[in-house]
């Protein structure tokens, strides 16, 4: 028998669309038990005398001829309608009543649990024919466990990325409880959850090296987001994805995003890590946090918005490379650094960690193109209007990996920044850039202002 590598096999899996809803760890656990099928031309695949089939058939080459009698009217609409779906030519009735006959060709699939109701069907090979089975007991892995069973199984990040599929091209995100928000979907969320949805729909040797985003409108934590994707382009070496979160039937966030198959090619770098302490050797961000609710020099207000803002961990680690405790109120530079990693262990795949860097790139990046114009009264809420990231280097995101973000300008109530992350060896990882509006609201001393 012909034995094909499990990286071909999990490159034929992905371009299925049955299994376009599915991680690649998952494809690569269906390549593993995958069963090779040989036909020659009008060989019987599954014959209508037999009591069912042995599980689910991708065929991988040639053509199949399948005839199904249905019970009933509505038996046979379903299939038709389920056929449709598959892109499988309808050719109608062949003598009976309530039989039809359907083509399929390469990346179509048939098999147990596809027909629904129907039981009485033929396969035929229409020409030498490929199948790759997935037997009976492994179809479990067909299956996408919805959010409410994840909880103890997957870190809060992946659970905060798990995208329900509702169709091919759509998927449903949530705001978890324990998620980052301040009475609003965090940005960063919204980057990765659209990262996420249009990973989805991209071959799984395909990663994404570069993302645009915009945000439109505030999103409401607690409705579900509706993400749909938009398969701009598809070629061999490169795709194009835009995304657009919805709610409320408002268009709200927009994505585009580029993926591209791994190739060979220059390799230089001029950008260089600035040295910095280990990860392991600072304070961690809730530390800095509880110092700051009970250190007595600090004023009662702030120590008491401290306190209310930031009640649980971030699903990220963080760790400031040059520490500082003075409030808000105060200027400082306008540029920051430090390290950062997934809280928990993440699987091998490399699109979850590009999701999980996404969705950390905005967590203090727009900040800093206002701390130079702190001063006392005067509260500033950044907003980010547009994101953008480059991906140069496969990464981790549950190892640490070193922020630097600078801003270059404030103008015209708007401030860019751009930033590098590097990894642990020096290399640039990722580079990144975003715009934010500049709100101001200046305010009296809080302890004297009226409730009313």
């Amino acid at each position: 028998m012909k034995t094909e590598s499990s990286s071909s096999v999990v490159e034929f899996l992905e371009k299925v669309p049955l299994l376009h809803r599915l991680t690649s760890s998952s494809l690569k656990k269906i390549a593993q038990v995958l069963v090779f099928k040989r036909y020659e031309r009008g060989d019987y695949v599954v014959g209508r005398d037999e009591e069912e089939m042995e599980g689910v058939y991708f065929i991988l080459e040639g053509q199949v001829w399948i005839v199904t009698l249905c019970d009933s009217y509505e038996d046979k609409r379903q299939l038709q309608l389920v056929m449709f779906c598959f892109q499988a030519q309808v050719l109608g009735p062949v003598g009976e009543e309530n039989c039809s006959e359907f083509f399929l060709k390469p990346f179509d699939y048939f098999g147990r649990g596809i027909f629904g109701n129907v039981y009485a069907v033929d396969v035929v090979a229409v020409s030498q024919l490929t199948c790759l089975l997935l037997t009976c007991d492994h179809c479990h892995l067909l299956e996408t466990k919805p959010i409410c069973d994840l909880d103890n199984q997957r870190s809060l990040l992946e659970r905060i990325l798990y995208m329900d599929p509702l169709d091919l091209n759509v998927f449903r995100g949530f705001t978890l409880p324990n998620a980052p928000a301040l009475g609003k979907v965090f940005g960063g969320q919204f980057v990765a959850q659209g990262l996420a949805a249009a990973s989805k729909t991209v071959e799984f040797m395909k990663l994404v090296h570069s993302l645009h985003a915009y945000f439109l409108l505030s999103g409401d934590t607690n409705i579900p987001i509706i993400y749909e994707v938009s398969r701009l382009r598809d070629g061999n070496n490169f795709a194009t994805r835009r995304v657009d979160a919805r709610q409320k039937g408002k268009t709200i966030f927009t994505l585009f995003a580029s993926f591209q198959r791994e190739q060979q090619g220059f390799d230089h770098l001029e950008s260089n890590m600035p040295h910095m302490l280990p990860p392991e050797t600072l304070v961690p961000r809730d530390e800095m946090l509880q110092r700051r609710m009970t250190d007595h020099l600090i004023p009662r207000y702030y120590r008491n918005k401290v306190a209310t803002q930031y009640t649980a961990p971030l699903p990220i680690d963080i760790r400031f490379c040059e520490p500082n405790y003075s409030t808000e109120e105060r200027k400082s530079p306008s540029r920051l650094k430090y390290w950062f990693k997934a809280r928990g262990e993440l699987s091998d795949d490399q699109a979850l960690h590009r999701c999980v860097v996404a969705f950390a790139s905005d967590l203090m990046y727009a900040f800093i193109s206002s701390d130079p114009h702190r001063k006392k009264g005067m509260s500033a809420v950044p907003v980010s209007l547009d994101h953008s990231m480059w991906f140069h280097r496969p990464l981790r995101a549950d190892d640490w990996l070193l922020f630097v973000m600078v801003n270059l300008t404030a103008s015209q109530s708007r401030g860019l920044a751009t930033g590098e992350m590097f990894n642990r060896k020096g290399e640039l990882v990722v580079s990144l850039k975003q715009e934010a509006l500049l709100k101001e609201t200046v305010t009296s001393n809080p302890i004297l202002d009226s409730k009313l």
